[in-house]
């Protein structure tokens, strides 16, 4: 539930202590001593080996357990994640309406069916339509509400010849950006060459994905879907599974009956389940409406030590600084510094997202430091 992750830069503690809270413990314990530790000589031998071309970066898992990445949160809680994504259905079936409703209501903020969404600024790219049309459609479905958040385009550059530079100077002005929307992806496919191989469809995500990374925004692919029909509705996305294996999840939209108003919405991504969402096409505003959902969201279990650092940091102001084991004893909790912290590390996505709480981790040659720092939640 989600997918590009960052570690979090180290932190540098607080010289005089005085954003601490007058709670803290003021004798630091051995445990938060870090004997692994490098030193000067011993990190300039580690930047030598990695410029050896044969060298080969590894982290073991005690090293993954004591980093912090931190993660963004979705756009539309279980639904929509940052990433690259593929959104794929028959010509004509209604997707370029879908896209412009999913535009509008990540833009303004508003929940769409009853997902909670989180606002930013949208980027559609309708590649396939003229700025008439848009005008018709948008007003069809939300009036004449004033939006600076969501902004259209009719024209792009390909892959390669103009619009990795279009994306990244558009994502430079607007840094509050969240999605972008490219409808069709064919429109923006490279020119020549085997355009159709695995090796090129997997290309071509992988090179618009380390876009999506970089930003930490989502990417929203419109693509067609093959007339062969599959067990594996997936399978029916057009072109090799190139596409999907470098994407990080699709949805799938589609139609008993061509002229019918009742759709399906499939679901799947890397970091969230699988879900069959039943859509139905309202015929005045052309907008899509939830009839029901098919699977229940899967819910990760409670967390106790989540609540308990929520209600000390309610107790006690916006933020916190100190050791592992000034935090333990702080929280009353029977656990180990080192413990402790890796637990917070594993969850400190969840602690942002859930809790609107951020947690940073770093050490120095005596001491491990934790902060925690109270957010204003979107």
């Amino acid at each position: 539930m989600n997918k590009e992750k960052e570690m979090t830069a180290p932190v540098v503690s607080v010289g005089a202590d005085t954003e601490q809270s007058s709670q803290n413990l003021t004798d630091n314990s051995l445990t938060d001593f870090d004997p692994n530790f490098k030193g000067f000589d011993e990190m300039q031998r580690e930047i030598l080996r990695m410029m050896d071309p044969s060298y080969l970066k590894t982290v073991s898992m005690s090293e993954l357990l004591d980093n912090v990445y931190q993660s963004k949160p979705p756009l539309v809680d279980g639904l929509l994640y940052r990433g690259t994504y593929l959104f794929v259905g028959a010509p004509k079936l209604g997707k370029s309406f879908l896209m412009t409703q999913l535009a509008y209501h990540i833009s303004t903020g508003t929940p769409l069916w009853n997902y909670p969404v989180r606002k930013g600024t949208v980027l559609y790219l309708a590649l396939e339509d003229d700025y008439r049309r848009l005008q018709e459609r948008s007003y069809r479905m939300f009036g004449t509400a004033e939006n600076e958040s969501l902004f259209f385009s009719v024209s792009a550059g390909q892959l390669g010849s103009g619009l990795d530079e279009q994306l990244t100077n558009f994502l430079r002005e607007h840094p509050g950006t969240s999605l972008i929307i490219i409808d069709t992806l064919q429109k923006v496919r490279e020119v020549g060459g085997d355009n159709y191989s695995y090796a090129n469809d997997y290309q071509i995500i992988t090179r618009l994905k380390a876009l999506a990374d970089s930003y930490g925004i989502c990417l929203l692919l419109v693509h067609h879907t093959r007339k062969q029909q599959s067990d594996d509705k997936f399978d029916m996305i057009s072109g090799t599974n190139g596409l999907l294996g470098a994407a990080d999840g699709a949805f799938l939209l589609t139609k008993e009956k061509r002229t019918g108003n009742a759709a399906c919405l499939d679901v799947s991504g890397r970091d969230q389940p699988d879900q069959r969402l039943h859509l139905f096409r309202n015929e005045e505003t052309l907008a899509w409406e939830l009839e029901r959902v098919e699977t229940e969201l899967w819910k990760a279990p409670p967390e106790p030590l989540l609540e308990q650092v929520s209600a000390f940091l309610s107790s006690g102001g916006k933020d916190w600084v100190g050791t592992p084991t000034e935090l333990s004893a702080l929280l009353g909790v029977d656990m180990k510094p080192n413990a402790l912290t890796r637990r917070l590390n594993v969850n400190a996505g969840r602690l942002l997202n859930e809790y609107g709480i951020r947690y940073e981790s770093s050490r120095n040659r005596n001491e491990r430091t934790v902060k925690l720092a109270a957010t204003e939640r979107s």
